[in-house]
């Protein structure tokens, strides 16, 4: 099952022509900086915004198609919508803003009691919104939603006005909604964090096009997209827990053919645990360098094959792909170190990972995984 987009819009002098399928359920990220038309896309997929040409396919059931005359009006698309600021009822209980959203659509498979439940809001029930934090506000709107019995939930940059501890309370909450729901769930953002820990598959987006989509364990470790041009680029890998070595303090994570020690988890045996592995923390060496393993203090020693290389001008760097018992992972590196190495494509390698510097980003059952 798909959600399929494909959109064409002129605003003024900037054009929006977008397109991509991405798997449902699970959660996808649209990504990019502002003004590349993440919002804009949201708005069309919900009915709010006409485009020029536009197709949109949810499991099959075109919601719009331009060029066929089929545009099927919002209040019929069953599209939930959270936004940046939660626009609950001020007036309303958190308890009657919740139940606004099951008025809207009577009976469903989404139960009022199970939506409180998933969201922690149980004690939240009597109060009004004024009283509320902005993290607890966001939770009560993404009940209402959710409580609307939607097929599809779009989040137009849910956390953007949240500082950092709101948005940690916030996080693990959205983190099981689509496993809790078997919900496909379109989500805007522009930070990076919130892809790396929600999102099973990503759409980058630049200047109003799709610059790369797929998996995120694919995209996130690929050198030659936006990505990679970050500070904060990095692999991000769905791992499970193999073992716990009490004695050392230490935990290994497995991935395909992947094994990484990382400081102990209390995340039980076989569940799967989110990592990333920034591309500033990963060291290569040629193969060789295997020998000295035992008298370094870091516990990775990863051997790979390159799979691409690309500049990174603003950093004065190189971005290396690799692959690694099966696993993608990046590596930024000085443009002297690929020449004394002789890295090239194809190049067998050593991906050196400190386990403290491998950021374990929380325990999921993903749906995409």
């Amino acid at each position: 099952m798909t959600l399929a987009v494909a959109l064409r819009h002129r605003f003024g002098t900037a054009t929006l022509d977008i397109a991509f399928d991405v798997p449902t359920p699970g959660v996808t990220a649209l990504f990019g900086p502002s003004g590349v038309g993440k919002s804009s896309v949201l708005a069309a997929i919900a009915g709010l915004l006409r485009p020029d040409a536009c197709r949109v396919t949810l499991d099959g059931e075109r919601l719009a198609d331009t060029e066929a005359g089929i545009w099927q009006p919002t209040e019929r698309r069953r599209v939930g919508f959270v936004f940046q600021d939660a626009r609950l009822f001020p007036h309303l209980s958190v308890a009657a803003n919740l139940r606004y959203g099951l008025r809207r659509a009577g009976a469903g498979a989404t139960g009022f009691d199970e939506v409180v439940a998933l969201l922690g809001l149980s004690a939240l029930l009597a109060r009004r919104p004024h009283t509320l934090s902005g993290g607890e506000r966001q939770r009560v709107a993404i009940g209402r939603a959710l409580l609307a019995q939607p097929r599809l939930l779009l989040m137009d940059e849910p956390l953007a006005s949240l500082d950092a501890a709101r948005k940690d309370e916030i996080l693990p909450y959205l983190a099981r909604l689509d496993t809790a729901l078997r919900l496909p769930i379109l989500y805007v953002t522009h930070a990076l964090d919130e892809v790396a820990q929600l999102a099973d598959s990503v759409v980058l987006l630049a200047a109003g096009r799709v610059v790369a989509a797929g998996p995120l364990d694919a995209i996130a470790a690929r050198a030659d997209t936006p990505l990679a041009l970050r500070d904060d680029a990095g692999a991000v890998l769905t791992c499970r827990v193999a073992e716990h070595d009490t004695a050392r303090r230490l935990s290994r994570l497995e991935r395909d053919g992947l094994s990484l020690l990382v400081p102990g988890q209390a995340a039980p045996l076989g569940s799967l645990v989110r990592v990333r592995v920034p591309a500033r923390e990963v060291i290569l060496a040629r193969m060789e360098a295997a020998a000295i393993g035992a008298a370094l203090s870091l516990h990775n020693i990863l051997p790979g094959t390159v799979r691409a290389i690309a500049e990174d001008a603003e950093h004065g760097a190189a971005m290396v792909e690799i692959e690694a018992g099966g696993a993608p992972l990046l590596s930024r590196v000085t443009p002297d170190a690929v020449a004394r190495l002789r890295l090239a494509p194809g190049s067998p390698v050593l991906a050196l990972v400190k386990s403290m510097s491998v950021e374990v980003l929380g325990t999921r059952t993903l749906t995409n995984s």
